[in-house]
C-alpha cells in the first residue's frame, strides 16, 4: 500500500460524509488518540494488506487501521492459534452512521466474509463451535476499533465476556457473512454485537454479544 496521507475518500457522497463526526478529519490518528499510554495503538501497527476494495463510508485510513489491528493483534503470525482461519476472513464493508433514535450517537458496523473449509470442522463435519467463537471474538471487536478511530479515542481492548448463541450448523462450503456492530464505547468498558449468517440462504448460524475493557497498563 502506498504512503498516501490518511484522508476521507473523495468518492464518498456528501450525505455519507454527513454521518461522520466533525472530528473525522485528515489528522493522523496516532497524534490524536488519548494522550495517555494505550494498550494497543492501531496507528503503530504495520500495514497488513491492501484494503482498497473494502466498501462503506468509513475513511480509508480507518479501513486500513482496523485491518492492521485485526491481523496484528487479533490473528498474529503463522505460529499463533487459529492463524489460517483468521487470515481467511475478508472484510467487505466498514461503515459509520448516526443513530437518530439514540440521540445521534455514532454506530460502527463491519461486515466480513469467510468460507467454511475442512480444517474448520468438528467430527460431525460441521463448523466447530470453538472455531466460530474465535471468528466472532476477532470480528466483533472491529467495530469498536472503528468507532474509537473516528472519535479519536482508543477502541482496542481485551475480551471480558462473550455470549454466543449457536442457531444452526454450517457445513463445508458455507460462506459466512459476519455482521458486527458497536453497542457502547466508554473509557474502560466497551461492547458490541454480532450476527453470523449463511450468505446464500440468509440463515442465522450464530449471534453473539461481546464485552471488552481497556486493561490497566501498570498491571501488565
Amino acid at each position: 500500500m502506498s504512503s498516501r496521507p490518511h484522508s476521507l475518500s473523495p468518492s464518498l457522497p456528501s450525505e455519507a460524509l454527513s454521518t461522520l463526526p466533525e472530528s473525522a478529519d485528515n489528522t493522523h490518528p496516532k497524534l490524536t488518540l488519548a494522550s495517555k499510554a494505550v494498550w494497543v495503538d492501531p496507528a503503530a501497527l504495520p500495514n497488513c494488506g491492501d484494503t482498497s476494495s473494502i466498501a462503506g463510508n468509513a475513511p480509508d485510513y480507518v479501513k486500513q487501521l482496523i485491518y492492521n489491528t485485526y491481523i496484528g493483534y487479533g490473528v498474529g503470525d503463522e505460529d499463533c492459534f487459529g492463524y489460517k482461519v483468521g487470515r481467511s476472513v475478508k472484510f467487505v464493508e466498514v461503515s459509520v452512521r448516526r443513530k437518530h433514535d439514540r440521540h445521534s450517537r455514532l454506530e460502527a458496523t463491519t461486515i466480513a466474509e469467510l468460507e467454511v473449509t475442512k480444517h474448520m470442522l468438528n467430527g460431525a463435519g460441521m463448523l466447530h463451535g470453538g472455531c466460530l467463537a474465535y471468528i466472532v471474538d476477532n470480528c466483533c471487536s472491529t467495530p469498536l476499533v472503528v468507532l474509537g478511530l473516528v472519535q479519536k479515542i482508543n477502541g482496542v481492548g481485551v475480551t471480558q465476556s462473550m455470549n454466543v448463541l449457536f442457531h444452526s450448523p454450517a457445513p463445508p462450503g458455507t460462506v459466512l457473512k459476519i455482521v458486527s456492530t458497536s453497542v457502547s464505547l466508554g473509557g474502560r468498558v466497551m461492547s458490541s454485537r454480532c450476527e453470523v449468517i449463511d450468505k446464500e440462504s440468509g440463515r442465522i448460524i450464530a449471534s453473539a454479544f461481546l464485552n471488552k475493557m481497556q486493561p490497566g497498563l501498570a498491571k501488565l
